[in-house]
């Protein structure tokens, strides 16, 4: 016997007949089950009414792990996809475009800062092209306004990258 899975809307609309003892019950149960969980409901209870100071946050633990990155092209690849991990799990739980171009950007920066200028290891070299990919296809999504925010910063992105990379060509990721 398997369980039924059913539609969000369907969850939705059995949790609005709920007593709040009872939701909160079912919270705490989901919780226990999978760290993930547990760290998005921390985030939703203690972080979420505060998106700035814990974007800073995360930008600051990420500029520590920068900081801590190995010398050899292999393991600086694997420390490199950590930090992308924990980004992405922040992004997902922020759920904001804008967020996720300002995080991005600060990856960007510091790979540049912290990346050595001659790596041929072409895992290093995907790591950047994807996020800067990644940038250019969330900023056509936001809104004009927002993008207008966000387009130099980006441009300076491609431009520093080019001039530090010889294998950065800018033109590939211009809007």
């Amino acid at each position: 016997m398997s369980i039924t899975t059913y539609g969000l809307a369907q969850i939705k609309k059995e949790l609005q007949h709920l007593p709040a003892e009872q939701l909160a019950e079912l919270c705490l149960r989901l919780t226990r089950y999978k760290k993930e969980n547990k760290e998005l409901l921390a985030y939703l209870l203690f972080e979420s009414h505060n998106e700035q100071a814990f974007i800073e946050s995360v930008k600051a633990e990420a500029g520590f792990m920068f900081s801590q990155l190995p010398v050899q092209s292999y393991f600086t690849a694997k420390a490199l996809r950590k930090i992308l991990k924990l980004l992405n799990k922040y992004i997902k739980f922020i759920g904001n475009k804008t967020a996720e171009v300002e995080l991005l950007l600060n990856f960007c920066q510091s790979y540049m800062q912290y990346v050595i200028r001659q790596t041929s290891h072409k895992p290093i070299r995907l790591i950047l092209t994807r996020q800067v990919e990644k940038i250019r296809t969330t900023l056509s999504k936001l809104h004009e306004d927002l993008q207008y925010d966000y387009v130099n910063d980006y441009e300076q992105v491609l431009k520093d990258a080019e001039e530090k990379y010889p294998w950065f060509s800018k033109k590939s990721y211009e809007l």
